[in-house]
């Protein structure tokens, strides 16, 4: 569906008069901050700092999977599921929200092999906002794919790293993308006869060198499965291994896409992607430049927080509350050659503090202000020294968590 663009005035005293409704739902209050970006014609507003738009919650750290991928491969934690008790602390501290967040079930975990998690679906569901799962789509049978359709939730995100059986193990480690898709294709075609448009199919792959030039088959099966959209990303390199699938090494050091004399601005129109205009396109995407697309600039992703953007926060199985995903734990990754780690950093326990109370820390207001003007090291582009092998600390006198060696404030990586 097409958005109509909204119309603002500005008053006597030059200020912009938002439409009321709009306002309310980007958290801009009075006092509120937010980060304003200009173009040649065009300025961009992001959400307000202030604004709770989203809680990401991980049920559960357990996975029925082993993906070479993963986080868990380098970290040495105990498992666990989420409580009842602090599910219902979460439950209890987005009521109190307005408007609403709308929650995401993800983490580091399979959310479906929470026992209790329809329960947690169906409460969630219950006080009237969008919820959305990520799951790897192997426990997808059919008695649970009519328990979602029932439950209405909003979104499935199901991860699918490869278009064929011998691919997908090779990154998933177990032969399952024919019961996958058959699982998918269940789905499908219980919503067809049902009538129903819930949960919307969405699928997320991660980029790599030995599966990257199966994205196009990846899409094709979405479509024929009924997706709706795809989250793409690169990989976070936890081993050597993964180190060599990374495709993005010389982008690492290219490090403010403004434009320039080296980086100068290329404006392309809508096109056909076809055999004609492919290999000039891809060649133009060599040069790195800075682009807009039939006059709207291709945001280069450059040291902004995409967590803060979401207006987000991130509560792990046993009820501590971080800024992002990534800080839910512990782990090691590389950033080029050097091995980082990276320490889980905390802003409170939603079993021992209040939703807002946390939201509304006045420590936590001021990182996400930080986070909004993102005046960290360059440590992605730079990379030369001991600081950068830790999120302790830069040469920029801020301490854990240091966001500048961060791959997803960069652009590299991304979740759904």
């Amino acid at each position: 569906m097409k958005r109509r663009p909204i119309l603002i005035e500005v008053d006597e005293h030059g200020r912009l008069v938002l439409p009321p409704e709009v306002a309310r739902r980007f958290g801009l209050q009075k006092g509120a901050r937010l980060r304003l970006e200009e173009d040649e014609n065009v300025l961009r507003l992001s959400r307000s700092s202030a604004s709770l738009a989203r809680v990401n919650i991980e049920p559960t750290n357990i996975c029925n999977l082993d993906c070479r991928t993963c986080m868990r491969n380098v970290w040495d934690e105990p498992p666990g599921n989420m409580s009842s008790e602090t599910f219902a602390r979460i439950l209890e501290g987005v009521r109190q929200c307005d408007p609403l967040p709308r929650l995401f079930f993800g983490g580091f975990g399979e959310p479906l092999s929470h026992p209790r998690i329809l329960e947690m679906l169906a409460a969630a569901k219950a006080l009237g906002v969008t919820v959305e799962l990520i799951t790897n789509g192997i426990l997808l049978d059919e008695r649970l794919c009519r328990e979602l359709i029932a439950l209405r939730l909003d979104r499935l995100w199901v991860s699918l790293d490869g278009a064929t059986p011998e691919s997908y193990a090779d990154v998933r480690l177990g032969a399952a993308l024919p019961q996958v898709l058959a699982n998918l294709a269940r789905l499908r075609d219980l919503k067809r006869q049902t009538y129903s448009r819930e949960p919307r199919l969405a699928i997320a792959f991660v980029a790599m060198r030995r599966n990257i030039a199966q994205l196009p088959e990846i899409l094709r099966i979405g479509r024929s499965l009924g997706a709706e959209g795809y989250s793409i990303s690169n990989v976070l390199p936890h081993t050597p291994e993964l180190q060599e699938e990374i495709l993005y090494r010389r982008a690492l050091y290219i490090a403010d896409m403004t434009v320039s004399e080296y980086q100068p601005l290329v404006s392309l129109p809508r096109v056909d992607i076809n055999d004609q205009t492919t290999e000039g396109l891809i060649n133009l995407l060599k040069g790195y430049g800075v682009f807009q697309l039939a006059g709207q600039e291709v945001s280069p992703g450059y040291d902004r927080c995409p967590f803060i953007e979401k207006g987000s926060l991130s509560i792990r199985w046993d009820g501590s509350v971080a800024p992002c995903l990534p800080l839910l734990h512990d782990h090691e990754s590389y950033l080029d050659d050097r091995l980082r780690r990276s320490h889980a950093f905390f802003i409170g326990n939603i079993n021992q503090r209040g939703l807002l109370e946390i939201w509304n820390d006045p420590a936590y207001v001021a990182l996400r202000e930080r986070l909004l003007g993102f005046d960290f090291s360059p440590c992605t582009g730079c990379n030369s020294c001991e600081m950068a092998d830790a999120n302790l600390e830069d040469c920029f006198g801020n301490v854990q968590p240091a966001c500048g060696g961060c791959l997803w404030a960069q652009g590299f990586i991304q979740c759904p």
